[in-house]
């Protein structure tokens, strides 16, 4: 996200985000609102806005992560700027570390892969398949954000 004046809200669509529904939505209704959270913090900040796809180079230069340059960028004219409190935080105990779930304990993305392959009837996973599907996914994250 980054603020290009005191009413205008920038961020760039990268690969992976996969809303182009959302893309979509905005060309026919351009009103939007988002929700910002603060790790740690009991209180979120909410935007609303109109918003609008742009492709302008100089914008997609400026918002270039390393030698990567989005293709678009979704561009936020702020109407209204709210501040609420954390009740559902608290309630959900989101920030809290005895409510964070163990990772070991939940399936892992092979695992689930494998059992979705399942229920389509597909081929299944080998014990293989479900570690290079882990693998892959844990390099992806951490190298192919951008």
């Amino acid at each position: 996200m980054r603020v290009l004046d005191a009413r205008t809200l920038v961020f760039a669509d990268w690969p992976g985000n996969n809303r182009i529904a959302s893309l979509r939505n905005l060309q026919n209704d351009d009103r939007l609102a988002m929700l910002f959270l603060f790790p740690g913090l009991d209180t979120f900040l909410r935007i609303n806005g109109r918003g609008r796809v742009s492709s302008d180079g100089d914008l997609m230069q400026e918002l270039r992560e390393g030698i990567k340059v989005p293709k678009t960028a979704i561009v936020i004219r702020i109407d209204e700027v709210l501040f609420h409190c954390g009740r559902a935080i608290n309630r959900a105990r989101l920030w809290r570390d005895e409510s964070h779930l163990d990772p070991n304990h939940l399936p892992t993305v092979g695992d689930v892969m494998a059992g979705l392959a399942q229920l389509q009837g597909d081929a299944q996973f080998t014990s293989e398949q479900i570690v290079h599907a882990n693998e892959r996914y844990s390099s992806a994250v951490r190298t192919e954000l951008y």
